[in-house]
């Protein structure tokens, strides 16, 4: 398996494939990385690496306030992931193709991307204006019984958002029509499930589509029964993530 070179953008959440990602980018390495893809010819792709954080900061410390008041300044590409990046990072990423890049008045960029492909992160370099990744690219192989696995994931899904619905006294007449295709749902279930960035990136490494299907089925039966002890649950939309400050 071949290896590329990816611009990375770290971040406390978890892209998959097929989910839209939205972006307020303000950190100057990363308005660095935007201002490199815009550049790009009109032909060619815009995609760049999304790693969920392990231990680290989201936004660094770059300025006063940003985002703790009494943090040291921190300037570059690793500021706020430590003396190694790599062990500051889930190994397992998602490429960002960009759909839409808006540069704002002040000089920050509103960024819409989607997931595309998994990839493993095989090393980190922080010599640059922002970080960039040695990647492989990882196949979605669709494992035994993958079809099968779908089906019972969408029920338990159904049951799911019922019991999530109720728990925010919200109605189902506007939601969409789930897909039917084993990875897709696997992907969708995943994102759309109110899980924890832990549980959101085992599903993502698994080693293929019918082991997600399987774990997801283990945790939507579980997070059903306990929905209703819960008195509130944040709102969730099955096709983006939460809009990241950066």
């Amino acid at each position: 398996m071949t290896s590329a070179r990816l611009p990375l953008f770290p971040l406390n959440t978890v892209l998959f494939p097929g989910l839209v990602l939205p972006l307020n980018v303000f950190e100057e390495r990363y308005r660095a990385l935007v201002r490199d893809l815009a550049a790009l010819p009109e032909e060619a792709p815009r995609r760049f690496g999304v790693i969920a954080i392990r231990d680290g900061r989201e936004v660094a410390p770059t300025a006063p306030g940003l985002p703790d008041p009494t943090a040291p300044t921190r300037r570059g590409a690793a500021a706020g992931f430590g003396a190694d990046p790599m062990l500051a990072f889930h190994t397992v990423g998602c490429v960002a193709d960009v759909a839409t890049i808006r540069e704002q008045r002040d000089g920050t960029y509103e960024l819409i991307a989607t997931g595309t492909t998994r990839f493993r992160l095989l090393s980190v370099d922080a010599s640059g204006p922002y970080l960039t990744g040695e990647v492989e690219e990882l196949p979605e192989e669709p494992g035994e019984g993958a079809g099968a696995l779908a089906n019972g994931v969408l029920r338990a899904f159904r049951t799911y958002q019922k019991r999530l619905a109720g728990a925010r006294e919200l109605s189902l007449s506007g939601t969409q029509e789930l897909p039917d295709e084993p990875s897709v749902v696997s992907y969708l279930v995943a994102a759309a499930a109110v899980l924890d960035i832990p549980a959101k990136q085992r599903l993502l490494q698994a080693p293929d589509t019918a082991s997600r299907l399987a774990e997801e089925l283990k945790l939507l039966r579980a997070e059903t029964a306990v929905i209703g002890k819960l008195p509130s649950l944040p709102a969730v939309e099955l096709t983006r993530q939460p809009t990241s400050p950066n």
